[in-house]
């Protein structure tokens, strides 16, 4: 086998292998993605060398020159994985000939291509571009058809113009497709006239990569432009970590440390973005000067306003007589109401706006199922909803109605990420109740309150104790700590939920004491394995998920157990155990797909980390793989019982999830779940975290981890603030 020459490094990556040949075939290419398989002529190759990559336009013919590195694939064998790919039109007889046949030129099929060829030899292209007339004195080729040709050379040779440029400033081929797609022929002057729009414009390209470019381009590391692109994307990057704003100290310190600029530079560009009024606006937090994105600013301040107007008035119903309700409905669910859960019943009953919160155990779901049974009996339309699927499924099955996510009540249009319902087509109900609210962030309660009638009513059903939404914001706490919401909170825990040490573990961690082991030898449904370092702990971890628990409890470790963890990175983080625990779950699949750096095969269970509305899948949705489709490069994931295809080149989005995040977890109940907590996690530790980890398993939890390090988690009273404005504008609403 003859040695791969090598390259300087590209991208700030290692070194690369350099490839060079002809396109003897395109045995595939998405002309969505650019993602393409090719077999070449390699210069110094005996053999066709396959080649795995991505261009937006590909050609038998072509000359190709790619940088990437070779592989073994475990169907296919050796391949070339390129990172680039840069092609230019062929140049012997040969080349030319089947390129002209290949359908990139629009108007010459494989007879045209020879006729053309004969007539005018290896000087076919420079007729094309200086005397295009004479494609004429070919038979067949009218004036029609030579103008056809004409313009799909052009086309061509702009793509690859605009590759070459993109090429030689430090844009990879897979990101270059992305920008020619979006782009077009005005994707160079796009670049020239503002790059950062590719952050904001193309999925995959962010600030840094978008800076790159702007900096290749001869930007200025001082240019106003870049200091006001540097302000917003602070801003964002805060609205990542859940702030709706950030002091404007802290921005100006976090834009300066990501700009490598002085802080006075980002403060007068802060002024002038200000000035501009755009993106950003000032206002006070607590008293401190703060700057926020202008959509999340106003979407606090519309939540406030609507959540104000709708408790201070009256519910849509008949006043109701809980003392001659509660026997009727006692009666009904054969359950006697306790003191707690009896206030916190007449307390909804009586508003048109409640919030009903509290802990495990506590009696949330009884006392929803009482307050519904009244109000359904009294011809009240009621609708449910929750953020996850796996949320609204468990509501259905706990109340007996149907129940949907959030996304489809609020009917989602693919077309623009935007919903169906809103103010000018509201929901057809009389009360709204919307449980495992504190998942939902600013945006989505914005876009909820716009979609609820306005003389509808609206319960809120959550435990604000635990996490809030990944999204930006804390609507439910600041709803609750505001004072300007009636709040039912549920406090006692009932005697057969108090003999489950998971419930009052949980209860525990949430005041700040540590959970309690059982005794030896006794049955529990909640366990403390001890170990001394991380590295130790994924062979235990593992032992434990794949022996010691199904052996014990009878639990399948792919369907019923589900590792939770505070972080991805680490050795007891989800990205290092997910690779650990498909090794051993899924060890010799029928088939399988490498893609953006994970391994995919039928039987893996996986997780969609965004929202897809075209796929109607949400970011925190599990699935399994059912099948791979090698032939049409797709593989196909089962969501809960409804089929949802994702070709081979848009998994980017998927990633396995046998073990996951404790945030990716909310709103999800689980059989078992087993939490590792080392020392590790420290920057994640927090009480919330771990209690919302707990209160995730239904039959068993099994902490593993470092007393130390379970002891840092129980002690931090909470996760880092959040920067949100929500409270301040109910107190003075």
């Amino acid at each position: 086998m003859n040695t791969p020459l090598r390259s300087s490094a590209i991208d700030g990556a290692a070194s690369l292998d350099m490839l060079a040949g002809s396109v003897e075939r395109v045995t595939f290419h998405s002309a969505e993605t650019g993602f393409c398989v090719l077999k070449i002529h390699a210069r110094g190759r005996r053999d066709l060398v396959p080649v795995v990559g991505h261009a937006p336009a590909i050609a038998a013919g072509e000359w190709l020159t790619a940088s990437g590195r070779w592989v073994t694939d475990r169907e296919h064998g050796l391949q070339f994985r390129a990172d680039t790919l840069q092609v230019t039109p062929p140049t012997g007889i040969e080349g030319i000939e089947r390129y002209l046949a290949s359908g990139q030129m629009r108007g010459i099929g494989p007879m045209m291509a020879k006729r053309i060829v004969a007539r005018f030899g290896e000087a076919v292209f420079e007729i094309i571009e200086a005397e295009p007339a004479r494609l004429t004195e070919v038979e067949g080729i009218g004036r029609k058809r030579a103008a056809r040709i004409v313009k799909g050379w052009a086309e061509q040779k702009a793509v690859r113009e605009i590759m070459i440029f993109l090429h030689a400033h430090g844009v990879g081929t897979a990101r270059a497709t992305r920008i020619f797609r979006t782009y077009g022929g005005d994707s160079l002057k796009v670049m020239a006239e503002d790059p950062y729009r590719l952050a904001r414009d193309i999925r995959g390209i962010g600030f840094r990569t978008a800076d790159a470019i702007a900096l290749r381009l001869g930007l200025a590391r001082d240019a106003p432009q870049r200091l006001a692109a540097g302000v917003s994307y602070a801003l964002q990057t805060a609205m990542d970590e859940g702030h709706c704003g950030l002091p404007v100290e802290r921005l100006v310190r976090l834009a300066a440390e990501l700009l490598d600029v002085a802080p006075d530079l980002v403060r007068l560009a802060a002024a002038l973005v200000l000035r501009e009024g755009r993106e950003v606006v000032a206002d006070t937090l607590r008293g401190e000067p703060c700057l926020f994105l202008k959509g999340l600013h106003g979407a606090e301040r519309v939540i406030a306003m609507r959540l104000a107007e709708r408790a201070a008035g009256p519910p849509p119903w008949a006043a109701i007589d809980f003392a001659l309700a509660r026997p009727w409905v006692e009666a009904k669910t054969g359950k006697t109401l306790s003191a707690s859960q009896a206030e916190a019943v007449g307390l909804v009953l009586r508003s048109k706006l409640c919030v009903l919160t509290g802990g495990p155990g506590v009696g949330k779901t009884s006392t929803l199922d009482a307050i519904l049974r009244i109000l359904t009996a009294k011809g009240v339309r009621v609708l449910l909803a929750a953020p996850t699927g796996r949320a609204a499924k468990r509501m259905a099955e706990q109340t007996g109605l149907e129940a949907r996510t959030l996304h489809r009540l609020l009917e989602i249009d693919p077309r623009n990420g935007g919903f169906q319902r809103n103010e000018d087509n509201p929901l057809d109900c009389d009360l709204l109740v919307i449980d495992e609210t504190s998942m939902v962030d600013v945006p989505l309660m914005h876009a909820l309150l716009k979609a609820v009638p306005e003389r509808a009513g609206l319960i809120l059903v959550g435990d604000v104790d635990q996490l809030p939404s990944v999204g930006p914001g804390q609507v439910l706490a600041d709803v609750i700590a505001s004072g300007t919401v009636p709040v039912a909170r549920l406090t006692e825990i009932f005697r057969q939920a108090a003999q489950s040490r998971i419930v009052v573990n949980a209860h525990s961690i949430n005041t700040g004491r540590m959970p309690a082991a059982p005794a030896k030898g006794e049955d529990s449904d909640f366990y403390l394995i001890d170990i001394e370092d991380a590295d130790e702990g994924v062979e235990t971890l593992i032992e434990l998920v794949t022996r010691r628990i199904p052996r014990r409890f009878g639990l399948d470790p792919t369907r019923d157990i589900q590792v939770l963890t505070p972080m991805i990175r680490g050795s007891l983080g989800s990205r290092n155990l997910n690779n650990a625990l498909q090794r051993v779950l899924n060890p010799s699949p029928s088939a399988e797909v490498e893609r953006f750096g994970w391994r995919f095969a039928p039987g893996d269970r996986v997780m969609e980390t965004r929202n897809d509305y075209d796929r109607d899948v949400f970011n925190g949705d599990l699935g399994t793989i059912s099948a791979i489709d090698a032939e049409d490069e797709a593989l196909v994931v089962d969501f809960d019982g409804r089929a949802v295809i994702y070709p081979f080149n848009e998994l980017d989005t998927l990633v396995p999830a046998f073990a996951t995040t404790i945030h990716k977890a909310q709103g999800s109940e689980y059989p078992a779940v087993v939490i590792p907590v080392v020392t590790q996690h420290r920057t994640m530790l927090a009480r919330n975290l771990l209690y919302t980890g707990v209160t995730r398993g239904r039959r068993l939890v099994v902490l593993i981890g470092q007393r130390r390090a379970l002891a840092m988690a129980v002690r931090e009273g909470a996760s880092r603030r959040r920067w949100t404005k929500l409270r301040e504008w109910l107190d003075a609403a």
